[in-house]
């Protein structure tokens, strides 16, 4: 019995016809989601559906939708079994993702209700930011080309928008080159990656490389060595198209998330700096220029204009592209995701926490630290002591 319903049927149906569930992790649903879901685990919703105060009614469809189609369509066969009109999304939420995109990819009407939103609704939240850390950290200089580098979720197509409007808008020139590596991506990712680059206007220069095949049987930290092999694939590629400076979409939340998670599981503490000179590429740069950019404001604009990313994931983790990687660390995805939930729930009593960890970064007392790291070697508080 065929227990499989596609997004154009799903898009048939009346809302009231349905129950609609995610049953991704968190991390998945925060970059994206169906609108009028509900999440929960496959577990959950196979406890929910014994209990005696089931939230899931029999008499509508309940639809269930993880990453690809593969997950549901078992649990669809097993709540069937209890009593339930239980169908799979074909596909899951990329194919979903995909459907939705396409319909408007080619609305002109669309992307410039996108770019409105950010240079009125947004601009404070958005642009101000953005500018901001371009002038504090001397981020652009006139007649730079710089390579935003692009991974296909929400962060990473924002910058793209945002540099977008400061080249347009700006006090000086520069050149941008988008550039979108393909390290393995299933067909689903590169389509929506493309697909989304054609509704928001972004002129994608792609090429491809075999990381994730390479790592795939690498069981000592693979997402380390996969990050590093990506950054110097793009520092290269950028390179050969004549730029001097790739751009990252690292926002707040990453700057002050990755220095939390470098006390909490690597015993140090550094920030993730707005630019950095490569050690391997001569006179190049990589920079941050989303540095003051709230998570949550993303978010809001991600959500505001119904737009529907994706995680490019590999076989280990969701992080993206561009996602920073602590040396040892095999599940980043897993860390980050619980390093939110620290740091939402030390907020609760202090809303200042993240703006305190931000600026802890910046006012590190050297009088009072034990030690400290410079150019790789070790000092010790003891050898100013008697100074």
């Amino acid at each position: 019995m065929r227990t499989e319903i596609t997004p154009e049927e799903m898009g048939s149906l009346l809302p009231d016809e349905y129950m609609l569930v995610d049953t991704r992790d968190e991390s998945d649903y925060e970059h994206g989601f169906i609108p009028g879901c509900l999440l929960f685990s496959p577990d959950k919703v196979r406890e929910l559906a014994k209990a005696r105060l089931c939230p899931f009614p029999k008499d509508k469809k309940l639809i269930l939708y993880c990453k690809y189609g593969t997950v549901t369509r078992d649990l669809a066969e097993e709540l069937r079994e209890d009593g339930f009109d239980a169908w799979s999304l074909a596909g899951g939420y990329g194919a979903w993702a995909l459907h939705a995109i396409k319909e408007e990819e080619n609305s002109e009407e669309k992307r410039a209700d996108i770019e409105h939103s950010i240079q009125k609704k947004f601009h404070a939240s958005l642009i101000n930011p953005f500018a901001r850390a371009i002038i504090r950290y001397q981020l652009i200089q006139p007649g730079d080309k710089i390579c935003v580098c692009i991974s296909g979720g929400k962060d990473s197509m924002l910058m793209a928008k945002l540099f977008q409007e400061l080249q347009m808008h700006g006090q000086f020139r520069f050149e941008l080159v988008f550039l979108c590596m393909d390290p393995g991506y299933n067909e689903a990712n590169r389509h929506i990656i493309e697909s989304n680059a054609r509704l928001l206007g972004i002129p994608l220069t792609f090429f491809e490389t075999e990381i994730f095949n390479a790592v795939d049987n690498i069981t000592s930290s693979p997402c380390y060595i996969c990050a590093r092999m990506r950054r110097g694939y793009l520092y290269k590629k950028a390179k050969e198209l004549g730029c001097n400076k790739i751009a990252l979409g690292h926002h707040f939340d990453d700057v002050i998330e990755t220095a939390f998670m470098g006390m909490m599981y690597s015993g140090q503490w550094e920030a993730m700096l707005p630019k950095l000179h490569s050690t391997n590429f001569e006179d190049m740069q990589l920079i941050r220029p989303m540095y003051f950019i709230h998570e949550s404001d993303i978010k809001k604009w991600r959500d505001y204009n119904n737009l529907h990313f994706i995680q490019c994931a590999c076989h280990f983790t969701d992080t993206c592209t561009t996602c920073a990687v602590l040396p040892g660390e095999y599940h980043t995805g897993h860390k980050r995701a619980e390093t939110k939930r620290i740091i939402a729930e030390l907020k609760k009593n202090n809303p200042d926490i993240e703006t305190n960890i931000f600026h802890a970064t910046e006012n590190v007392s050297i009088d009072k630290v034990l030690g400290w790291k410079k150019d790789g070697v070790r000092h010790s508080f003891l050898e100013r002591f008697e100074e």
